[in-house]
């Protein structure tokens, strides 16, 4: 109840407002939310262990190959293209709709699904042997592993 009861000072119940505001933004959502601009697609997430770096690209309703993967200067690059729905505005007039697609006759108004042409390029640590590339693409998620050169990886060294 004490959260709710304002004291004369008006500018400084607006000042402890805007900190509470600032801290639950802050504190409950990952940094990859925040420094990531909106719409970018495929959204990734990007990971390391002892032997690889690991990137998984979530990009559900593609085809595997229309996806392209590649690796220059430490860069590596996903590209390819989302197509539209058939239904959406297309094919003949009374011709039932696909399950989960408006109707041929209807105005679209809102469409949140990205359809188009996308590229993501990736900066690799400098650890990474580009001739250890290993793609899949499973269940909408492309998983991408990046091997480690020898020289990087963690070894013990014998105290003598």
């Amino acid at each position: 109840m004490r959260d709710l009861v304002f004291t004369t000072d008006l500018f400084g119940e607006f000042d402890r407002l805007q900190r509470l505001m600032a801290s639950v933004f802050a504190d409950n959502f990952p940094a990859s939310l925040r420094a990531t601009r909106g719409g970018t697609f495929p959204p990734l997430n990007i990971g390391s262990t002892d032997d690889s770096v690991e990137i998984v690209a979530f990009a559900p309703g593609l085809d595997a190959n229309s996806i392209d993967v590649s690796i220059d200067k430490g860069l590596l690059t996903i590209s390819g293209e989302r197509k539209a729905p058939e239904a959406m505005g297309e094919g003949s007039a009374g011709a039932a709709p696909r399950e989960g697609t408006p109707r041929d006759e209807s105005r679209v108004y809102a469409r949140e699904r990205f359809m188009g042409a996308f590229r993501r390029v990736i900066e690799l640590p400098q650890h990474a042997d580009p001739d250890k590339v290993t793609a899949r693409y499973v269940n909408g998620c492309l998983m991408i592993r990046v091997g480690r050169s020898e020289a990087s990886k963690p070894r013990a060294v014998t105290v003598q």
